[in-house]
């Protein structure tokens, strides 16, 4: 097989369809039964490697937020024979970058290598993810690391009224919980409770995985066996229910003595499979997606100087979704720019965009699709992230499709189910005035 390029877009030419980028990638299956997509590139010796399980923050045991996140940051911290300083001192001689995270419904790995390294590298990946030793030493001191993050956050505006807006929003769901965890919770963390939450999501069934660069598909798959061949074909993960969006119209102070409020707004949003998605995705982008043409932007900050930064944005979880935006200004203030956003969305609720405004916005969610692809990395965490919301690889090139095909009425009655009355949950970290 000819090994395909990095996944690239063309100088636009009238006369030429752009590259397909789904034809670059291949779907690739182990003897073993591992499933991956793999984009061969050969241009850097290098190799990127994203994969995922399904199941992140949201495994946390009842009451024990933070749980998953501490697993992340362990499992690189000694596996198999090597204590941590001794597992560290082994990526540091193969320049091996490993690393684990977790969001609220995925756990993630990521891993990049020198070519020349492949194999360390993958034999190293399969202790962290096979035999991670969650050794007390370690245990404790990224346990003392998180907490020291918590610390420094109570006093940050801009976490405390995201946090207060997420709790508000998803009261009693694990989407309102904190990903990090809680000061109070993090000292009753059990290695046990890390090693219940890794034995019900490490397993094949929803394993994702993507690939990117300087490898072939039967070496990968010989690796791909490896590393993941031993995992249980099946987990435990516990059932997550849908989210119900709470207290829009409600407003909420947390007091912090600083001399601008923080402000984070919001309410229900588009489901990623919801057939007006991608003219949701628009109008948000002229409301407040677009830095520098988006009527937030203008309104608040270049009209009325209100505000240094002010954005929207459509966040999407397996079992939920949401408007989600912000903005900090001074307390005098608050009340206002808060006025001015309501205003906006009102607006866009009821008349709708302009013709400017549609094709400038979709114009740019077109054109700045490819800069998501100009690094392997890049490539394998987009590859991943399709893979993780259930699309197949012919997304990447239906994706400009389906935004170029939005039109007017479309855009319209997006933006009437999008922002409805304009009614919105909103939070505040500071001593807003008028509010």
């Amino acid at each position: 097989m000819t090994p395909t390029t990095a996944l690239e877009t063309p100088a636009p030419l009238k006369s030429v369809e752009p590259r397909s980028r789904a034809a670059q990638v291949q779907k690739l299956v182990s003897a073993g039964g591992i499933e991956a997509w793999l984009v061969e590139d050969y241009a850097v010796p290098l190799v990127a490697v994203e994969f995922a399980f399904k199941g992140g923050a949201s495994q946390d045991p009842a009451g024990k937020p933070g749980a998953a996140n501490l697993l992340s940051g362990l499992l690189d911290e000694g596996a198999g024979p090597y204590d941590a300083e001794g597992f560290h001192r082994a990526l540091d001689e193969d320049a091996i970058e490993l690393s684990f995270s977790t969001d609220r419904d995925n756990f993630h790995g990521r891993l990049q290598t020198l070519a020349r390294n492949v194999g360390p590298a993958f034999s190293l990946l399969r202790l962290a993810v096979a035999e991670a030793r969650l050794d007390a030493e370690p245990f404790e001191r990224v346990s003392a690391q998180i907490a020291a993050g918590l610390r420094r956050e109570l006093n940050d505006p801009d976490h405390v009224a995201s946090r207060a807006f997420r709790e508000k929003a998803y009261f009693g769901h694990p989407y309102g919980q904190p990903v990090r965890g809680d000061l109070d919770v993090l000292p009753t963390l059990t290695r046990g409770d890390l090693v219940e939450i890794r034995s019900g999501v490490f397993a094949r069934e929803s394993l994702k995985i993507a690939v990117v660069g300087a490898i072939d598909a039967e070496t990968l798959k010989q690796h791909l066996d490896d590393v993941f061949g031993a995992l249980p074909q099946r987990g435990s993960l516990i059932a997550t229910p849908e989210a119900a969006f709470g207290d829009v119209g409600q407003r909420f102070v947390v007091d912090v003595d600083v001399p601008q409020s923080t402000i984070r707004f919001g309410r229900p949003g588009l489901a990623r499979r919801d057939p007006d998605f991608f003219a949701g995705m628009v109008v948000n982008h002229v409301l407040g997606g677009g830095v520098f043409s988006a009527r937030l932007f203008r309104e608040v900050r270049e009209k009325r100087g209100l505000a240094y930064s002010v954005y929207s944005q459509l966040l999407n979880y397996d079992h939920g979704a949401m408007l989600y935006g912000g903005t900090s200004t001074k307390n005098e203030r608050a009340a206002e720019s808060m006025a001015v956003i309501e205003a906006e969305i009102r607006n866009l609720s009821e008349v709708g965009p302009t013709e400017e405004e549609l094709d400038k916005a979709k114009k740019y969610l077109i054109g700045s699709y490819a800069l998501r692809f100009d690094t392997s990395t890049k490539i394998a965490s987009q590859l991943l992230h399709l893979q993780t919301e259930g699309f197949d690889v012919d997304q990447l090139d239906e994706r400009n499709r389906q935004i170029a095909a939005v039109t007017m009425e479309d855009a319209k009655r997006a933006a009437k189910r999008l922002f409805g009355d304009a009614s919105l949950l909103v939070a505040v970290a500071g001593r807003p005035v008028g509010m």
